[in-house]
């Protein structure tokens, strides 16, 4: 067996082993061995079970599962049944029988009625491999019941484990495992299985306990199976865990910790990586998390040497007993266009917008040469939609001055979901079920996908007339500004409460003041005041709107109505009057540099002209209209 134990620190070991098993010759004759014992188990199964030729044959069982284990490099279900029919060779030879008995129900008849002590042995072994097959099938409890009966045939009158203990780790450790025949050599010996067995229960009832959300008791688990039998690869996949368990408690610097041990454990752990990315992030540190993500991404562009800690020279080994769908969430590996996305939309959140147009840049060119199409686009992707991808670089772009540039990646947006949008899309929350059930079409918030689907197409597009407007604005260009602010109002729908039909709102907002900008610049203020109280329709309060509104009436020399919505907008508390409507909803990345340009600039002259106007007036600013001040300015007109 190997010496070195593969805890924590020293290497894995390796052909250079002593030992019966662990010479490299053997390792590379495996299949012949593995061959002979299947020839040697057939011909001793082939003949009646007998007491004294058990123990060979079940030894011989033992260790040709063990080979089918390491060849297949994975826990295979249907070999289970090998223990199976040993058990049942047990009681055939005892003149017993239980073809109708479950598997634990033989194991309890077996360990039960079965006194012989030549067969302690093997029995013992057999029932780790056993273990070895439930843990791999997250079968805890069975497993647990299994070491209770082995315990109980072992000394009847031993204690139960103490409260507040794990109790399959409490019944593993307290199993004493029998003594191994020297004239029957074992592949893998049971006491290094049963240490293996240990550290594989600990790291799966963590996993259980922190998808449950147990935080403290799974953090107690992952620091006990850290502390076990398993290789540098799964010491260091522990640690990641321990990291996660962390993150979730809310021990940031704590979570840090634990992910760099398993980077220093496993430099190949990149997952580890990631999630350190993810805990900088939550800090607010933009340096290392940048940093971090362009670690990570150099990491996954290299092809890296297999990892020595991954060596196979145990056939059962703890990365066999542990492959739960919480472990492989925890572990997925990032493709590198998901990372250069994740650098890119942080650098325009955070500001940096050259670094933002570079990485860009750069996905694109990915996407054009075709290698995003391998990541999967699951709830655990970083990819959003490629539209808004797109429209987040035009929105990086224009932030860098090149206008010019945005416009031509909008009008790729433009032009792709042409023909995607309807002529006519009437959006309807629905709560009953589809007219047609048999289509299999489902409803996604009340709404069928085909339409929620048209309703995105719809957002992007008018998001890209968005950004093309301001972009035509930047390059002084009028006119055609005017021309793609009001190509986007074309595309409406009615009132709604879906997310998406929100976001369309918010765009018409948004080109509405756009527009009325362009035509107070131009000098055509009643078609910027038309403009604003469309905008004012659309979003009651909104203070861009509101501020543009009252710049509009007071070039159009409309003083007294300029003051009264000056004092209202001025003077009433946030949230009065949905004053601050909209300002905590979470809008898409790519309309957040739209929003700072439709942002009303604080005029100081203009504010003291008002001022001033009031202070010589007589005029009652108190004193309300009969009707709304919208309705008043629109007859006005």
């Amino acid at each position: 067996h190997c010496p070195s134990r593969c805890r924590p620190g020293p290497e894995a070991c390796g052909p250079g082993s002593t030992g019966p098993w662990g010479t490299s010759v053997y390792w590379a004759a495996a299949p012949v061995y593995r061959s002979q014992f299947l020839v040697g188990l057939a011909v001793v199964t082939g003949l009646p079970a007998a007491l004294p030729t058990l123990p060979l044959e079940l030894t011989v069982l033992y260790n040709s599962l063990l080979f089918t284990v390491g060849a297949s490099d994975s826990v295979i279900e249907g070999e289970a049944e090998g223990i199976r029919q040993g058990l049942l060779r047990v009681l055939e030879a005892c003149g017993a029988g239980g073809q109708d008995l479950s598997t634990e129900e033989l194991w309890q008849k077996v360990l039960q009625d079965v006194t012989a002590g030549e067969l302690q042995a093997p029995l013992h072994q057999l029932g780790a491999l056993q273990a070895a097959w439930w843990l791999a099938a997250s079968r805890l409890g069975s497993t647990a019941g299994l070491f209770r009966l082995l315990s109980h045939a072992e000394d009847p009158g031993r204690a139960c484990c103490r409260e507040g203990e794990n109790e399959l780790l409490s019944l593993l450790k307290a199993w004493q495992v029998p003594a191994e025949e020297a004239s029957l050599p074992l592949v893998q010996s049971t006491e290094d299985l049963k240490e293996i067995l240990c550290t594989a229960a600990a790291f799966l009832q963590g996993l259980q306990e922190l998808e449950a959300g147990n935080f403290a008791t799974a953090l107690s688990l992952f620091q006990e199976a850290a502390g076990g039998f398993c290789s540098k690869r799964v010491l260091a996949q522990i640690y990641t865990c321990l990291g996660c368990c962390a993150q979730q408690m809310g021990k940031p610097q704590t979570a840090l910790q634990h992910l760099k041990r398993a980077l220093q454990v496993d430099f190949q752990c990149l997952p580890a990586l990631s999630h350190a990315a993810e805990v900088y992030h939550e800090l607010g540190e933009t340096n290392a998390e940048l940093e971090a993500l362009a670690l990570l991404y150099e990491a996954l562009g290299k092809k890296l040497p297999a990892a020595a800690s991954s060596s196979p020279y145990f056939l059962i080994r703890t990365e066999l007993l542990v492959d739960t769908p919480i472990l492989a969430s925890l572990l997925r590996h990032r493709h590198p266009s998901e990372v250069k996305y994740l650098l890119a939309q942080r650098c325009l959140q955070y500001g940096r917008v050259a670094d933002a147009v570079e990485h860009y840049l750069d996905f694109l060119a990915l996407f054009q040469e075709g290698l995003q199409q391998q990541v999967p686009l699951d709830d655990s992707s970083a990819l959003p939609r490629i539209p808004e991808v797109f429209l987040e670089t035009a929105s990086a772009l224009e932030q860098a001055g090149r206008h010019q540039d945005a416009i031509t990646v909008c009008e790729e947006v433009i032009s792709r979901t042409t023909d995607l949008i309807p002529r006519m899309l009437q959006v309807e929350e629905r709560l009953e079920q589809p007219e047609c059930p048999s289509s299999g079409a489902g409803l996604v918030g009340g709404l069928l996908p085909q339409k929620k689907e048209s309703l995105r197409y719809l957002a992007w597009r008018a998001a890209g007339y968005l950004h093309q407007g301001w972009a035509w604005a930047k390059l002084g260009e009028s006119k055609e500004a005017i021309t793609q602010f009001s190509r986007c109002m074309c595309l409406s729908v009615a009132e709604n409460l879906l997310p998406e039909v929100e976001v369309i709102q918010k765009i018409r907002l948004l080109s509405l003041i756009g527009r009325g900008m362009q035509f107070l610049d131009l000098g055509r203020h009643k078609e910027a005041l038309l403009d604003f109280l469309h905008g004012l329709q659309i979003s009651p309060g909104d203070p861009a709107a509101a501020s543009y509104l009252v710049q509009a009436l007071w070039k159009l020399n409309r003083k007294q109505e300029a003051a009264a919505h000056w004092q209202k907008f001025s003077q009433s508390p946030p949230g009065e009057d949905g004053q601050q409507e909209g300002q905590g909803r979470s809008f898409p990345l790519y309309l957040v540099s739209c929003l700072k340009q439709a942002m009303f600039p604080h005029s100081e002259s203009l504010a003291r002209s008002i001022q001033d106007y009031l202070a010589t007036t007589s005029w009652d600013p108190s004193s309300k209209p009969s009707q709304s001040p919208c309705t008043g300015l629109a007859q006005g007109l």
